[in-house]
């Protein structure tokens, strides 16, 4: 349950990219119930109709559209339906992003370009596309990061590269952007629950108590934490907050990356 009165977004339109499954679902959902206008941007057709309909069912106003943030003409086209259907667009989300572990030396080129180009160049691409049809000011852009962009980690060279790089990317937006009115920020999950990450990392009960062992909390996180974070970060309440990257994981990346490679690898 959202610790936020109601209808803290009436009247606002927020577009979210990834917003077809996982976190980023449950930040369109929370977004959605706060009285916020949702525009979804996936890749497949048949999850993004299932996200709408979840969220119209819920009694929230959503549409949207099928791309693929790699491609800069199609998210532009996106970002321009969106501002002749709804005018400004107040809350940006991008959450797009690809995954998976793999060495270095047994990673080939392509697979290591797939990653950057979805979360890095992705991000780019839709902040890029968007900046014509922002609320200026007033409109809130929130990144989704990745603890690999704080602590390195074996066989996440591509996605420590590429969510660095969305770091970087918040903080030089902020900058550029906050004379326009736009605030920027980057929300950084870590381990959570009922996402397809978590069921690749602790497959097993065994798996799970050595990850959660490396956190202080002694708990995974919840997508309705993760959602909640985001919505703080769209509402008057975070006015004066921009450039800052806001990790939300129990405290583990305090612990340095090598607890939790060891307790992924079972060491």
């Amino acid at each position: 349950m959202s610790v936020f009165r109601d209808n803290l977004l009436l009247g606002k339109t927020a577009v979210v990219t990834g917003g077809t499954s996982g976190i980023c679902l449950t930040v369109a959902q929370r977004l959605a119930a706060q009285g916020a206008q949702l525009v979804l941007v996936g890749r497949k057709q048949e999850k993004l109709d299932a996200a709408i309909a979840s969220i119209v069912d819920a009694g929230g106003k959503a549409t949207g559209f099928a791309a693929d943030v790699r491609d800069y003409a199609a998210i532009e086209n996106v970002m321009k339906q969106t501002a002749e259907q709804f005018k400004a667009i107040d809350i940006l989300v991008c959450g797009a992003a690809g995954n998976f572990p793999a060495p270095a030396i047994g990673m080939s080129a392509n697979a290591f370009k797939a990653v950057v180009d979805i979360d890095l160049l992705g991000t780019f691409h839709t902040c890029r596309a968007a900046y014509e049809f922002l609320a200026k000011p007033g409109a809130s852009v929130v990144n989704i990061g990745a603890p690999q962009s704080i602590n390195p980690m074996a066989l996440q060279s591509h996605v420590c590269a590429a969510k660095a790089g969305v770091d970087m990317i918040t903080k030089t937006l902020a900058i550029e952007w906050g004379p326009s009115g736009i605030r920027v920020n980057t929300v950084t999950p870590g381990p959570t629950e009922d996402t397809e990450g978590m069921r690749r990392l602790s497959p097993s009960p065994e798996a799970s108590e050595r990850l959660m062992n490396t956190i202080p909390l002694r708990r995974f996180g919840k997508k309705e934490e993760i959602a909640d974070l985001v919505l703080f970060l769209c509402t008057p309440a975070a006015a004066y907050i921009t450039g800052a990257i806001y990790v939300c994981d129990g405290g583990q990346t305090l612990m340095g990356s090598r607890p939790f490679m060891d307790a992924i690898l079972g060491n």
